[in-house]
């Protein structure tokens, strides 16, 4: 069950950075692509709990499921909003960083016995440096970037931004529920990338749906 719930995720994820960075073909706006890419990582960690529950967790699945979650995705989230935010120089550092994770994550010895089922946690294999430490930089940088974008454009685009930190929050929610093995991580996952998909796509103003006008009468 765990892993069809995470598969799922997956799928979700993937639908969303896809539309995401369709989008980006469009218009052009570099946010949607690093915000495409931050979801694609979420998808491929969705994915690797679905590869871990169902044959087993191991080194290589940890791995990616790693670099993924904890080293990418929050950190692109990040990059996407100061690039909304308008701060270009953005761009290269998350492509720089993104370098830097994978080599990271590929390289990070990893030791101890897996379990067959449930995730990992990070403490139990990995030393604190470099990649437990890297983790915590990026993911906390790369929230606050977030937050602090949306609460600095509130006013300008309130529904978007609520949107946006309801995401990252179901997202932590998910990672923090413990009791509810990968299922619920999974579902913290989805849940995410939902309402982080919705917030990148919502409009500026409420005033901006396209709500059905009442057709008028023209009274001459």
């Amino acid at each position: 069950m765990d892993a069809l719930v995470a598969f799922a995720a997956a799928l979700l994820a993937f639908r969303l950075a896809g539309l995401l960075i369709g989008k980006h073909r469009a218009t052009r706006r570099p946010e949607l692509l690093a915000w495409g890419w931050s979801l694609a990582a979420y998808a491929v960690a969705a994915a690797a709990i679905a590869w871990g529950e169902a044959h087993g967790w191991d080194a290589r699945t940890f791995r990616v499921y790693y670099a993924t979650g904890a080293l990418l995705t929050a950190p692109l989230l990040g990059a996407g909003s100061l690039l909304l935010a308008g701060r270009r120089r953005a761009a290269p550092v998350a492509l720089v960083y993104a370098g830097l994770a994978v080599g990271a994550s590929l390289a990070m010895p990893v030791h101890g016995a897996f379990a067959a089922h449930g995730i990992p946690a990070a403490q139990d294999h990995l030393a604190f440096l470099p990649g437990r430490l890297l983790a915590i930089l990026a993911n906390s940088l790369g929230t606050l970037a977030v937050v602090a974008v949306a609460l600095r454009s509130l006013r300008r685009r309130p529904l978007g931004n609520a949107l946006i930190v309801l995401g990252v929050a179901a997202a932590a929610a998910g990672s923090g529920l413990a009791g509810l093995g990968a299922a619920g991580s999974a579902l913290g996952i989805a849940l995410g990338a939902a309402l982080l998909y919705a917030g990148f796509v919502a409009p500026a103003r409420l005033s901006d749906l396209s709500w059905p006008r009442r057709a008028t009468v023209d009274p001459t």
